[in-house]
């Protein structure tokens, strides 16, 4: 071949690669997923921000979706009036993104309840008893995502306070029915039972502001409760600071969902590994998005725990904590 034909071909075959590429660019598809969360600031809701957040996004970027390459992430938070959450749901439902993913029973089941077809990715307690799947090999409709058996969570929670407080038998639950639902709830009480505890004092109430916070302490503490029970929601997480400083000014020991409380001056705290939720719910995305219909994708069940202990909040509440107790600790604050 001559140097002129050679060098000819080569530069066509580059232009041709160029070409190719640009429009494999202008071709591929970006995808548009969104995240909403009844409480977390959106501002949390970063690679740099929540840890769940956090896992979900650094997640999806490892198997290839990138925010601001091939990836749209549009963030929605709550907060405030209940009837804020309904409203959420109906707005990005209007914007139809390919994904969306979302925690807490009652958004999930707004989410259920506006469409069949948007795929919902969720990070939720027992779905199968909540009616929102079929079962959790195989979830059918549009749901899948991550979860925990609450019934079993709660139980083990509420035996943790009962061995820091022996002779425990009356706790105040600290709750929103209106975001649980009637069988999340349901479920807490029948843990309870299987514990030999009574739950006690009032709902928190719509909208969730300090006033509903301090009404809800209010009432178990005229129900004489002996310790505190918080439940895993969101705004319990949000106004962990004024929870935390409520306990202690009521003298009630308290068993946490989250670290984060622990971490703020709460006494203990039983977690799931939400980063590893979070990432396994990075994987559905992900799946979802290459075409596998959200129906056909197994929840993951969440088999990661953790227990930490605040030696620093137990003297301050006056709780002896056992040699036996904090040697089962999985993290020790002191």
């Amino acid at each position: 071949m001559r140097r002129r034909e050679f060098l000819w071909l080569l530069g066509y075959g580059a232009a041709a690669s160029w070409i190719s590429l640009a429009a494999a660019q202008q071709t591929s598809k970006v995808y548009h997923i969104a995240i909403v969360s009844n409480a977390t600031p959106v501002s949390e809701m970063t690679e740099t921000g929540n840890r769940r957040y956090r896992a979900f996004l650094k997640e999806l970027r490892r198997l290839g979706y990138v925010e601001g390459q091939n990836l749209i992430v549009e963030r929605y938070s709550g907060g405030g009036p209940l009837e804020r959450y309904r409203g959420l749901v109906r707005e990005i439902v209007r914007s139809s993104p390919d994904v969306v993913l979302a925690s807490t029973a009652n958004l999930v089941a707004d989410f259920k309840a506006h469409t069949t077809t948007i795929p919902i990715v969720a990070a939720i307690y027992d779905p199968v008893a909540l009616g929102l799947v079929e079962s959790l090999a195989r979830p059918g409709g549009n749901i899948t995502g991550a979860t925990a058996p609450a019934i079993e969570i709660g139980g083990k929670r509420l035996g943790l306070l009962k061995e820091a407080v022996p002779r425990l038998s009356r706790v105040g639950l600290l709750i929103a029915p209106a975001l649980m639902g009637e069988q999340g709830t349901a479920m807490l009480k029948e843990a309870s039972k299987k514990a030999g505890i009574t739950l006690v004092g009032g709902p928190l109430e719509n909208p969730f502001g300090e006033t509903a916070y301090r009404r809800a302490f209010a009432a178990m503490v005229q129900e004489r409760a002996e310790a505190l029970y918080v439940a895993d929601q969101g705004e319990n997480l949000a106004n962990r600071r004024l929870i935390v400083e409520l306990a202690e000014k009521h003298k009630l020991p308290a068993v946490y969902p989250y670290r984060a409380f622990v971490e703020t001056g709460g006494l203990m705290a039983y977690e799931t590994d939400v980063a590893d939720e979070y990432l396994h719910a990075a994987d559905a995305v992900a799946q979802i998005l290459k075409g596998i219909k959200p129906g056909d994708i197994p929840f993951y069940l969440a088999h990661k725990f953790t227990f930490i202990i605040n030696l620093n909040a137990a003297k301050a509440l006056g709780v002896k904590i056992s040699p036996t107790l904090l040697a089962r600790a999985d993290e020790v604050i002191e």
